[in-house]
């Protein structure tokens, strides 16, 4: 539960330049939510959490599509994305069972993998730097990017069960010792400052509600209805707890919203429910919401600790765009997983995402290609992410909704002529 939002936060303040201070800060109001949301899972007060086992943390997809977001139009924008994300679950509840078909594994994988590619080379230059700038492709930061790879993969390959969860954690801080042992880590900042520390609303300024920069957030939140649907119930079999999902469901989907809504606010990105959370409760029975409302508070202490978040402003940003690579490339591998059940055999399921990522990837790859186009087309079209996941939904509609239905309707008029 600890070694999420650090995670997180190492990832978001590396890949977006923030300054110590402001990273801190962020690490604090990571913590802080997270115990905040896991208290409103567990504890369920009113309409707000289903009283299960649930931890709620940042990280995955959410934080993936934030600091794409923030990459293409700025933070204040990727925090107002949040809050519209979070306004527009509450507001599709009632019916997004209904939406999920014109969204289904096609146009969420397609976006995960074009979101995935496109971060894989922003952790890639926290690592070399950028082209052109003064230590461009360093060896020693090489060496430390690889180096942290490699220990993860090292943890990962003898480790198993919860200690297998934490093997890019455990990469980092790895890499970090082998940075100071290279003379490429300073503590000193760490120990500087008192000893509590307080969540700064808005610390991006006030948000910015961009509609179109939303539209892939707004997309991936009907996913994540859906996998809280599986989450919920998945959970509830694990802790012996009947429950009805017409009730119980919009609980979950409502707690997520609601710190997600108080996150953006925060400067964080999406809050969701842990499904690692659930694999661990089946492994150490331990079935008690009390437990995870117990963990709820650490995780609030712990986002109060100054000396705790300081730390974070002391690791060398080679290690953590090792760190990153292999995120944001599980990340892109989760995509290229979710379009493997959409039956991509089809031709038309091949064709649509074949054109989704041929324009989605574009402006990632050839960076200023719009450069001549109006301002307002250029903000549009320079979001690969909201490009490629338009153009997978339409393509999906057309495909699979509307050219079905004329096709059965011009059958349907023959049949009536010929009789």
């Amino acid at each position: 539960m600890a070694a999420t939002p650090i995670s997180a936060i190492f990832l978001m303040s590396a890949t977006l330049r923030l300054d110590p201070g402001l990273t801190v800060n962020l690490l604090s109001a990571a913590f802080v939510l997270s115990g905040v949301g896991s208290l409103i899972q567990s504890l369920g007060p009113w309409k707000f959490g289903p009283r299960l086992p649930f931890v709620m943390l940042p990280g995955g997809a959410p934080l993936i599509l934030f600091i794409a977001i923030a990459e293409q139009h700025g933070l204040p924008t990727a925090t107002g994305a949040v809050v519209l994300t979070a306004a527009f679950s509450f507001v599709v509840l009632p019916v997004f069972s209904r939406l999920l078909r014109f969204f289904p594994a096609l146009v969420i994988g397609t976006m995960i993998v074009i979101v995935g590619v496109n971060l894989v080379k922003v952790g890639a230059v926290l690592v070399t730097g950028r082209p052109g700038e003064p230590g461009f492709a360093d060896p020693t930061n090489l060496a430390l990017g690889m180096v942290t790879i490699g220990f993860t993969v090292v943890f990962y390959l003898l480790f198993t069960g919860i200690l297998r969860q934490l093997a890019v954690m455990l990469g980092l801080v790895a890499g970090t010792v082998v940075a100071g042992l290279l003379g490429r880590f300073d503590a000193g900042g760490a120990a500087e400052g008192g000893l509590v520390s307080l969540p700064q609303l808005m610390p991006f300024g006030s948000p910015q509600f961009n509609l179109v920069a939303a539209l892939p957030l707004m997309l991936y939140s009907l996913a994540s209805m859906a996998e809280a649907t599986g989450q919920t119930v998945i959970n509830a079999e694990a802790v012996g707890k009947k429950i009805d999902t017409r009730t119980d469901v919009p609980k979950t989907v409502r707690g997520d919203a609601l710190t997600s809504l108080f996150g953006g606010f925060f400067g964080l990105p999406l809050m969701v429910t842990s499904g690692e959370n659930i694999g661990i409760v089946r492994v150490t029975g331990v079935r008690s919401r009390f437990v995870t409302a117990a963990a709820g508070v650490v995780l609030v202490v712990i986002g109060f600790l100054a000396p705790v978040t300081r730390v974070i402003s002391v690791v060398p940003s080679a290690v953590v765009g090792g760190t990153a690579m292999v995120v944001f490339a599980v990340i892109t591998v989760l995509g290229v997983q979710m379009l493997g059940r959409s039956d991509l055999d089809r031709h038309t399921s091949t064709f649509v995402c074949a054109v989704a990522l041929a324009l989605g990837l574009l402006p990632i790859l050839i960076p200023g290609v719009y450069a001549g186009f109006p301002p307002n087309v250029r903000i549009l079209l320079e979001s690969g992410v909201a490009v490629g996941a338009f153009v997978a939904a339409v393509l999906n509609v057309l495909f699979h909704h509307v050219r079905p239905r004329v096709a059965a309707r011009l059958t349907t008029a023959r049949t009536e002529s010929d009789r």
